[in-house]
């Protein structure tokens, strides 16, 4: 065991924040850099009193739109008031709040070790909301709640924890409660581990919430004195929770069960540094990462089943961008340390192909802004250039072999053909294609009888149609022209089957880039016409486990 690489995984902090779109997401992402001294200013969402777009949102369509369409690694040292030795070292990823892009956001929580599940205060929870909080609890994720734009009108916060805990199963345990009702927020109580209020912290508004916000400290008699009835209703709420059981406990809270409550308003800094700091205390280190079964099963040499944060390095691989650096047109593979050390220039195994490659140009990434990185640990986030061999769910590792499971797939609800404006451009639009696809941006489904020249988009949402076009004319010169074609059913199928199934009515088979054949019905009515007439047919969900 590497006693070094042990030490400096147990400062590593790695989460994802997750939540409805519009929830404030990239806001928060922003303001825990500003709270951590990485950023002087903060910008908020493009369009909000002209405030600039946020570090974390660096695709022209996230500015434009003020939204997240893209998950974004930043990392940052940061060290709570009164913490002795290393700073922490904070690993996060902003992901899409969208529900078009849930498969961007899913890769992205097989890459951390906890998340932040940010809450409107006046919507409560809400459908994406639901879906990533049972995509978390499936992996064992710790989450951390936090009740966000508390400074505006909002529904009552025993409410909201009623909600939490009926919708969801649960259990919020307050750690900073508020001061104030929603669009009164005055500052919080810190609760204790016996669930009273012992302690106020006041905040005071700073322009535009643009710095952090300078806090007042309380104790209970000098805030029932400055704050009277709201803060006497606030003692109390935290005193009923508590007497319910609402209490924090580190192993059900790591075993999904319960979840630190914190209330904030991202746009003003209030809270945030509440949040860094219970992120510090108590989210895990990296820990250990168990292999693929299959790949263990198939491997004809000795193959670890878990790899220790000291073991030898291993990485997985969760996200491939391009488009990042327009100066350079390169790619970077965003890839999770699991354990050892890697530094730069280190010689791996690509564990799906068996190759090995030397990792030249490796970088840490915030937003946009780039920085080589000579050495990282397990929990790291480390952007490797122009690694084109490598894939979603592909692992790189040094020494005995290990391979991890591969990353979820969506099944496809959308499909349109794509085709270059111009036939000039045919050369460019097939690299875009292949560069676009390898970064599953969408599927991409090809046949003899359409060719290359126009094959078939798979994708979860509409608007990844958007952002596929979107990219290929700003990043590749290329216009492009996608037509709806008549399917909305995609079914996984063999060799056997496809020759008679594409025979069908109403169904056409198509190759994926991966090689697996894919199975396209008009309808629903047809595939289960066809699953009843044809029980011989392989047809299987495109959704991986």
């Amino acid at each position: 065991m590497n006693t070094p690489v042990v030490t400096e995984a147990s400062r590593r902090r790695t989460f994802a924040v997750i939540a409805h779109p519009d929830a404030g997401k990239s806001t928060l992402t922003e303001a825990l850099a500003l709270h951590a001294h990485v950023i002087t200013e903060a910008g908020a969402t493009h369009g909000k009193a002209g405030r600039k777009a946020t570090v974390s949102d660096w695709m022209d369509m996230e500015k434009d739109r003020g939204i997240s369409i893209a998950s974004s690694a930043l990392q940052f040292e940061y060290a709570p008031e009164g913490h002795e030795g290393e700073p922490y070292m904070i690993n996060l990823v902003d992901t899409p709040g969208h529900a078009d892009f849930s498969e961007d956001t899913y890769r992205v929580l097989t890459a951390v070790d906890a998340a932040v599940m940010l809450i409107d205060a006046a919507k409560g929870l809400e459908p994406q909301t639901l879906k990533l909080f049972r995509v978390c609890k499936a992996r064992g994720l710790p989450i951390i709640t936090v009740i966000n734009k508390w400074d505006r009108m909002g529904r009552e916060p025993l409410e909201l924890v009623d909600e939490i805990v009926s919708e969801i199963g649960l259990q919020p345990t307050p750690l900073f409660w508020p001061v104030g009702e929603a669009g009164d927020f005055r500052g919080l109580a810190r609760v204790n581990d016996d669930g009273e209020a012992e302690e106020y912290i006041h905040f005071i508004r700073t322009a535009g919430g643009s710095t952090i916000a300078p806090e007042e400290h309380y104790s209970p008699d000098e805030a029932l004195a400055k704050e009277d009835g709201a803060w006497e209703t606030a003692a109390e709420e935290a005193e009923l929770l508590a007497a319910d059981g609402a209490l924090h406990d580190q192993e059900l809270f790591e075993q999904c069960e319960t979840s630190p409550l914190i209330f904030a308003s991202a746009m003003l800094n209030f809270g945030v540094h509440q949040i860094l700091d219970t992120l510090c205390t108590l989210a895990p280190a990296p820990r250990e990462r168990h292999s693929a079964p299959a790949a263990v099963a198939a491997s004809t040499s000795a193959m670890d089943e878990v790899r220790e944060v000291g073991d030898d390095f291993a990485g997985v691989v969760f996200k491939v961008q391009a488009g990042m650096d327009r100066n350079h047109r390169d790619t970077l593979a965003f890839m999770r340390v699991v354990s050892g050390e890697f530094h730069r220039g280190m010689q791996v195994t690509h564990a799906q192909s068996g190759r090995s490659f030397s990792t030249k140009y490796a970088l840490t990434v915030f937003g946009r802004t780039r920085a080589t990185v000579e050495a990282a640990y397990p929990g790291d986030i480390v952007g490797l250039v122009n690694a084109g061999a490598l894939a979603p769910g592909d692992t790189i590792y040094s020494g005995r072999k290990v391979q991890f499971p591969p990353m979820p797939q969506f099944a496809p609800e959308h499909f349109r053909t794509l085709r270059a404006k111009s036939l000039g451009k045919y050369k460019q639009f097939r690299k875009a294609l292949e560069q676009l696809d390898s970064e599953g941006v969408v599927q991409i489904l090809r046949n003899d009888a359409r060719g290359d020249a126009n094959p078939v988009m798979a994708a979860v949402g509409p608007m990844q149609f958007e952002v596929m076009q979107a990219r290929m004319e700003v990043e590749y010169n290329v216009e492009t022209v996608a037509e709806p074609v008549p399917y909305t059913v995609a079914r996984r199928t063999d060799a056997e089957s496809a020759p008679e199934l594409g025979r069908q009515r109403g169904v056409e088979i198509f190759t994926r880039t991966d090689g697996e054949l894919i199975a396209l019905f008009g309808d629903k009515w047809k595939l289960a016409f066809i699953e009843r007439e044809h029980p011989e047919f392989t047809l299987e969900t495109l959704v991986a486990d």
